[in-house]
């Protein structure tokens, strides 16, 4: 069973007063019991309802008050979500609540949470179960991982320069630990004796992207192939400024022109082997 613990509103959550940082200390010791227990699912503090707003509805029509309003105990301050096998087991564990919260005058509300089990299954439930199933597949994060032949320390700083980036990590594969049960005669993820100095990982975050890339290990290399790094340039100016930088002593398979898309767009390969598209100022 998944329990919301409701911590309510008081005067000084509502004035948006923050909490000491032994309260803070205090906090995190007893979410860190609740996590070790294996019940703590989520919890979240909410800023001052002046912050907020009520959404109300008349006959399908909308109409919005905003905060602060007025009855602060009858508001939320934040919540802990847990998961026990019953009340009982969510009223032991909210017992041992922080006693400096609120100098030990906090007032918790304790609700059990539907499940989708709960319902009478129907196209309502099953549609929820999609909605749901796919929110819970949904990576966090997406990113190119680019593989060199001995050159990615070049590259990356190449495209660290070009693109306004930082370098967030550089690491080579002497720096990697050696692993369990690899061939004979290499070292961690097939790197040969001569590799040493070679990248294991690298990671480049700029603007809105970021690029992660490594050396591949003596005699494992395969040239890029089915895939192009695409950026979004929003200056034209700055967009063929890169993309010309980019073809610098590689290859380029489509100039930077004009398309019924885009203001600009070039495709090119790189003096690393990497396939690139640049696109700037989409029409549609």
């Amino acid at each position: 069973m998944r329990f919301m613990v409701i911590r309510k509103a008081d005067k000084d959550t509502e004035q948006g007063i923050m909490p000491s940082d032994q309260l803070i200390s205090d906090m995190a010791k007893f979410n860190e019991k609740l996590l070790h227990a294996g019940v703590l699912v989520d919890g979240q503090g909410l800023h001052p309802s002046a912050q907020g707003a009520r959404i109300s509805f008349t006959d399908g029509d909308p109409s919005v008050v905003y905060g602060p309003f007025a009855e602060s105990e009858a508001l939320v301050a934040g919540y802990t979500i847990i998961q026990v096998k019953d009340r009982e087991e969510a009223l032991a564990w909210m017992r041992q609540w922080p006693s400096l919260d609120a100098n030990g005058n906090a007032r918790l509300e304790l609700r059990r949470m539907f499940e989708l089990e709960d319902f009478e299954p129907g196209e309502g439930i099953k549609h929820t179960e999609e909605v749901f199933g796919q929110l819970h597949n949904q990576a966090t994060g997406s990113c190119t991982y680019l593989n060199f032949n001995g050159n990615c320390r070049e590259a990356f700083g190449f495209y660290e320069r070009l693109l306004g980036g930082k370098i967030q990590m550089m690491a080579s594969f002497a720096d990697m630990p050696a692993m369990p049960e690899t061939n004979a005669g290499c070292d961690a993820a097939g790197a040969q004796a001569g590799d040493k100095d070679k990248i294991m990982h690298a990671c480049l975050s700029f603007g809105g992207g970021m690029l992660m890339g490594s050396d591949v290990p003596t005699g494992r290399y395969l040239a890029p192939q089915g895939f192009f790094v695409q950026l979004q340039i929003d200056g034209l100016p700055q967009a063929q400024a890169i993309f010309d930088a980019l073809a610098e002593g590689g290859q380029v398979q489509m100039p930077f022109a004009e398309t019924f898309w885009a203001e600009g767009f070039g495709m090119l390969v790189d003096a690393y082997g990497i396939p690139w598209m640049v696109n700037s100022n989409y029409k549609l």
